[in-house]
């Protein structure tokens, strides 16, 4: 993160002042992301019925989605966490996604690559995404989003997407405070606009399997595509808007190095593996590094004689990030069998399923992005859960004021 992201700059207004202003930042991942509502489900328990506990909520790709269904149900307080967990519940891939692939004989590279080039052509992707289009249209309540915004329940929601016609990284945020200004660094921008479907379609386009989609900024159209590519800072955008605590949760995959065994490491990585891998760079975004760079210079600031602190137009920020404490790409494996046909047999053909080939732990991390399936999704909660549950001291100390003396169940 850059220390400017951090430390105001002298020239402009310090963010604004409220001793509590918490931020919610969601991580991109595809079907993933389903951890997220299990930590998220694991911390509604620990704070018990009450008022919704964040002020920012910040989202990027599928996360982004995530982030807007909860502000679209923040009126009802902690209990928000269980509906986004009832929406999961019912999700399926046909709900995300839709692949027409060719059935002719056993799944072979041929035959994928000829179901992948015949919806290039239809749809400008791999995947035809109106399902999801379809999906938010129906469950996303989006004036009452304006409602939360509009009765203080939450300040601001923000969205993230990259552009692939100027290169920039965007920040797109609806709040009701108009003292809320856009900003701009080098490579990244910011801009009130009016949150709906088409910037959570843009946010949430994995490059490759979803196609582009137009937005218009400063007064023209551009193109854009998922917000993980080129977040250098995930963290900047809730500390510029006045953030105080801020829980990041993350659906990253450090233990993938580790995964493949040694006879596989001298292998050719098949089709499939390369594009699991790809996938990941996208989403191996420099979340831990900002997070650790937040820490540390909040620890410094902290430490600074309080007359010096008072006088400075910047606070310490608190951070807690949650990711998976288990690998992804191996619990993939074990529910690959629920993809739809269509999508199965495709990623058969690619070789992304074909575990005694190179890469033998990234396998199924193609998969893992597009299995919007019960089984795989009941597994990322409960592991989400899990995880919160470990870090119930942490949970209670960034909502001191919040949280019960209770555990999470």
């Amino acid at each position: 993160m850059a220390l400017e992201t951090l430390i105001a700059s002298p020239f402009e207004p310090p963010p604004p002042e409220r001793p509590e202003r918490r931020a919610l930042v969601l991580m991109g991942g595809g079907a993933r992301t389903a951890y997220q509502v299990g930590v998220l489900r694991a911390l509604g328990r620990l704070l018990d019925d009450g008022a919704f506990p964040f002020h920012l909520i910040l989202g990027t790709s599928a996360g982004a989605l995530n982030g807007a269904y909860l502000a679209s149900v923040a009126r009802l307080g902690t209990r928000a966490f269980e509906q986004l967990a009832a929406f999961w519940t019912q999700l399926r891939s046909h709900h995300v996604y839709q692949l027409s692939a060719l059935r002719v004989g056993r799944p072979n590279l041929l035959t994928a690559g000829l179901t992948l080039m015949r919806q290039v052509r239809r749809h400008r992707a791999l995947l035809d995404t109106m399902p999801l289009v379809q999906t938010l249209h129906r469950h996303l309540d989006l004036p009452a989003v304006s409602a939360a915004l509009a009765d203080g329940t939450l300040d601001v929601l923000a969205v993230t997407a990259s552009s692939y016609t100027s290169g920039e990284h965007w920040t797109f945020f609806q709040t009701a405070d108009a003292s809320c200004a856009p900003w701009r660094r080098p490579g990244r921008r910011a801009e009130a606009q009016l949150i709906d479907v088409e910037h959570l379609m843009a946010s949430a386009a994995i490059p490759f399997l979803f196609p582009a989609v137009p937005l218009w900024v400063d007064g023209h159209k551009e193109y854009f595509g998922d917000g993980s590519m080129r977040q250098l800072s995930p963290l900047s955008g809730a500390i510029h808007l006045g953030a105080r605590q801020i829980l990041v949760i993350g659906v990253g995959q450090p233990q993938r190095a580790g995964l493949t065994t040694a006879a596989a490491r001298s292998e050719e990585p098949s089709a499939g593996t390369i594009a699991g891998h790809a996938l990941a760079s996208v989403f191996h975004d420099t979340l831990q590094a900002d997070v650790e760079q937040a820490q540390r210079v909040s620890r410094t600031l902290a430490q600074l004689p309080p007359a010096v602190a008072a006088l400075l137009p910047y606070r310490p920020v608190q951070v807690l990030c949650l990711q998976p404490s288990a690998s992804l790409d191996e619990l993939a494996l074990k529910h690959v069998h629920e993809l739809p046909a269509a999508t199965r047999d495709t990623l058969a053909g690619l070789g992304a399923l074909e575990t005694r080939r190179a890469g033998n732990g990234s396998a199924a991390a193609l998969a893992s992005y597009l299995l919007f399936e019960p089984g795989f999704v009941q597994a990322l909660m409960q592991l989400g859960e899990a995880d919160a549950r470990q870090h119930v001291q942490a949970l209670r100390a960034l909502f001191a004021p919040a949280a019960s003396n209770r555990t999470v169940p």
